[in-house]
């Protein structure tokens, strides 16, 4: 079993707690309009590495001193998309001492997810929008499964953080932070909310791959506009909001 990974970072800092090793899985079924990595999207893209656990696991290895205060982030594209070799990989990893941390945008979930999901430490889970007349459009698919892996979550008692990008125009609207921060508000399990504003640090990607950029016209998020998502989710949530 081999995994299909688009890169990797040895000194990532913002995909979980410490300094973490950071696997970028290749593949992913949504569409988000405002993805900044859309060249990890086609699975079977060629890619920088194809590994057996035991090989992504020795590249680890290598940066243990460094990430012992962390540990290991698997992201993407949807790492999901791969959950056996993911499952496998943690195991691995939990073995040898590293907190797991799976950055997900809940697209998957079935029998092979919640394996897993028993060898994640920790689930970093982006929450699009709650409106789900948006949520086709603005992510390519239903916000059915994303739904089901927040409730299986809670249910397991799975520590959580909440990642929320705001975009102006989309998700950048009081009413729907109000909701998104009163239904997260909910979960038990949600230890953190990160904020995370819009950019357009990948928009040239598009260009390059032939796909149409379908927020061009779209100004990054402005400070003002990321407090006042803050200041709204800690008036419902009691955990961290960054």
């Amino acid at each position: 079993m081999k995994g299909r990974l688009h890169s990797i970072e040895s000194f990532g800092t913002v995909d979980g707690p410490g300094i973490r090793f950071v696997a970028f899985f290749q593949g992913c079924p949504l569409r988000c309009a405002f993805c900044h990595n859309p060249d990890t999207w086609d699975i079977n893209r060629p890619v920088q590495y194809e590994l057996t656990p035991e090989e992504l696991l020795a590249e680890v290895k290598k940066y243990k001193n460094f990430i012992r205060s962390g540990g290991v982030t698997c992201t993407g594209g949807e790492p999901l998309m791969q959950a056996e070799f993911l499952a496998e990989f943690f195991r691995l990893c939990r073995q040898s001492g590293f907190h797991t941390a799976l950055d997900t945008s809940g697209a998957v979930f079935n029998a092979q997810v919640k394996a897993a999901l028993e060898e994640t430490d920790l689930v970093l889970l982006d929450i699009k929008t709650l409106d789900d007349s948006l949520h086709k459009t603005y992510v390519g698919a239903p916000r059915t499964h994303n739904q089901a892996l927040l409730d299986y979550l809670q249910s397991i008692g799975k520590p959580t953080w909440i990642r929320h990008v705001v975009v102006p125009g989309y998700t950048d609207d009081d009413e729907r932070l109000h909701a998104l921060a009163a239904h997260v508000a909910q979960y038990s399990v949600v230890e953190r909310v990160e904020i995370l504003p819009y950019h357009v640090m990948g928009a040239f990607k598009y260009k390059e791959l032939g796909i149409p950029y379908r927020l061009e016209n779209v100004e990054p998020l402005s400070a003002e506009r990321k407090q006042n998502a803050l200041r709204i989710f800690r008036e419902h949530v009691n955990c961290p909001v960054v």
